[in-house]
């Protein structure tokens, strides 16, 4: 007993639970060890990943102003004259590209998931709609944007039709909308077809329809799964609106190709090429947040 008492430090009386109370946690030496090992390996990862960062930077930088031709190439695409004559032009035709964005960004889901419901149809009785859907995926997804926004934009007003619109606006946000579409049904077809059949059949057993199945059990699931796909989409479709220059409107791409052409001076291309990498970069930046949290989620067995 008296061994006992010792080993415990003497004190066998009070309550053990207020001990518990006034007696902080208190990490072990490997622990303590542990914890500061790891911050010097982060502390030695970051400097090691900065000075190679700037070793490459320099190298890449002394390769570039050393070459022959840099100074004729500095001159016709880094000019900052015309740099600064491009840079608010750009800006006011980037609001154009903007709102394509806005409002393809709405019409290309919306029509992408009416056409991945119809491939998901079952029974004899939809094929038809099953036959038109896979053929106009298959259509869109294998013809090249920019010979569809021609065959839109300068084949249409060819035609000379009543109460068609020849605006070039208008007319190529619906070619980006028809190409898009494809791509984004696919991405809803795969969510759908991802969910597994016991959801359907569970909700059926419930008193769901099929249509209420689809609407309110696998719909929800495959919109969730699909997320960082249906952004990586998105971000696409931004950097695509600048093709539609090609029929006349006049966007980012378009006010500086009117600069390049009366001043011989690339640089406005240069110009409008990082506008757009600016507007791009936070979009990409956040789909790879939604794409690491899904996973992370995924990894613990959470919801999707």
């Amino acid at each position: 007993m008296t061994f006992v008492e010792e080993e415990s430090g003497g004190d066998t009386g009070g309550d053990p639970a207020e001990g518990d109370t006034h007696d902080p946690y208190v990490p072990s030496r490997r622990r303590i060890e542990r914890e500061r090992h790891k911050r010097s390996r982060a502390r030695r990862a970051t400097a090691i990943a900065a000075l190679s960062t700037l070793v490459t930077g320099v190298v890449l930088y002394l390769v570039v102003v050393n070459a022959p031709g840099w100074p004729r190439t500095k001159e016709t695409f880094f000019s900052a004259r015309y740099a600064r004559e491009a840079f608010p032009k750009v800006l006011e035709g980037l609001w154009l590209n903007v709102r394509l964005l806005l409002v393809c960004g709405v019409a290309v889901p919306v029509l992408g998931m009416l056409i991945a419901v119809a491939r998901t149809l079952r029974g004899p009785v939809f094929f038809p709609l099953r036959a038109l859907a896979a053929a106009y995926t298959d259509f869109f997804r294998g013809l090249p944007l920019i010979i569809n926004l021609m065959i839109v934009v300068l084949g249409v007003p060819a035609l000379r039709l009543q109460g068609i619109t020849v605006d070039p606006v208008l007319l190529g946000g619906t070619a980006l909308t028809l190409t898009y579409s494809a791509y984004v049904a696919e991405v809803f077809r795969a969510g759908i077809e991802s969910v597994h059949p016991s959801q359907r059949a569970a909700a059926r057993s419930l008193g769901l329809s099929n249509r209420q199945a689809l609407r309110y059990v696998v719909l929800p699931q495959a919109v969730r799964r699909q997320v960082p796909p249906l952004l990586n989409d998105l971000v696409s479709l931004q950097k695509d609106t600048g093709l539609v220059s090609i029929g006349g409107a006049v966007d980012a791409v378009r006010a500086a190709d009117i600069i390049v052409g009366r001043s011989l001076n690339y640089t406005p291309y240069i110009v409008a090429g990082l506008v757009f990498v600016a507007l791009t970069i936070p979009m990409t930046r956040f789909t790879d947040w939604v794409t690491a949290r899904m996973d992370r989620r995924r990894a613990q067995g959470g919801t999707i």
